[in-house]
């Protein structure tokens, strides 16, 4: 039947080209961030049982990797280390020799221009699994700012091009943003894990780390119940001078995309999280649903909520697929 006024929205997607023309949200390769694992005391790449396709690698293969991500159109990564010498406070991280070090000098020497950006948290070399030091069966936040800012300074000297603190303790970018600022290293960017939620969607991700911890996290990460709260911690951490902010997990909080996109104007990342890989892929190897469909959907979805970035363990797949 007539539409009154006479405005119909199928004028707008009557071809390919005008689809194109009137498109709303854009994705390229240079959006993307991939996940890289780098494990002590392997020699071969071992895969992530629960996360098909991706890898802990060795640091000998470390330089190959980054290689071969530059190759296929990915310009960042963020690393993540699997430590060998774990203890109560994650004290490899501020050692100058240490994995956290190693991984970005090595990365930086590989590809000079891929933007490397370092996971600033102590869970992956903890023996506890924890994100801090542990007192009275919680993280103490302060001591672990305090170990924080040691982290920070340490991968600043070694060459990284970005901080990517995700350990939700209060104040900690002011923290960081003091060390470096302080030391020299004011020209370092602090990408925040601003807005991350205590999900059920990480299980996959603390297998590839090795971090399966005893206890919660409760007290640290937000309640998923809580979009009000997740909204001012975002924006606090901007007012602490957080260069980038990110929601973390992804596809279940696009609200809190749109929340923070309404109220703010830094750039805006997120991170499509193990879980939700996982499940992608379990349903495509089951032959449900067609995997590269579903997987541009869901970017241009965090696009749409007002992502600017997307750190996921698809990128190299999703540059393959928009170079097609």
């Amino acid at each position: 039947m007539p539409v009154t006024p006479d405005f119909r929205f199928r004028r707008l997607r009557k071809s390919a080209v005008m689809r194109d023309l009137v498109r709303e949200n854009h994705l390229s390769a240079d959006d993307l961030i991939y996940p890289v694992f780098v494990q002590e005391g392997i020699s071969e790449p071992v895969e992530v049982s629960s996360m098909p396709g991706v890898f802990r690698y060795p640091e000998a293969q470390l330089a190959q990797v980054v290689g071969d991500v530059w190759a296929k159109g990915v310009k960042s990564i963020i690393l993540f280390g699997v430590s060998e010498h774990k203890d109560a406070c994650g004290s490899d991280t501020w050692s100058a020799d240490g994995l956290m070090a190693r991984m970005i000098k090595t990365a930086k020497a590989a590809e000079p221009n891929m933007l490397v950006i370092s996971d600033n948290c102590f869970c992956e070399y903890t023996d506890h699994g924890h994100c801090g030091v542990v007192a009275n069966d919680d993280v103490d936040n302060d001591p672990t700012l305090a170990n924080l800012q040691k982290q920070c300074l340490v991968a600043a000297q070694a060459g990284v091009d970005m901080i990517a603190p995700s350990g939700m303790m209060d104040g900690m970018i002011a923290a960081i943003r003091e060390v470096l600022d302080d030391n020299g290293y004011g020209h370092v960017p602090v990408m925040s894990y601003s807005t991350k939620f205590a999900s059920a969607f990480y299980g996959p991700f603390r297998d590839a780390v090795d971090s399966n911890f005893k206890g919660t996290r409760e007290t640290y990460q937000l309640d998923p119940a809580n979009g009000r709260q997740a909204l001012a911690e975002s924006m606090q951490d901007e007012l602490e001078g957080a260069d980038i902010l990110m929601v973390k997990p992804g596809l279940a909080y696009l609200d809190m995309l749109a929340a923070i996109r309404a109220n703010s104007e830094r750039p805006l990342a997120v991170y499509h999280v193990s879980g939700e890989y996982a499940m992608v892929k379990a349903a495509a190897n089951a032959g449900v649903i067609d995997e590269k469909a579903i997987v541009l959907e869901t970017m241009m979805a965090f696009k749409r909520a007002g992502a600017d970035l997307v750190i996921t363990y698809y990128a190299l797949d999703v540059a393959g697929w928009l170079a097609e």
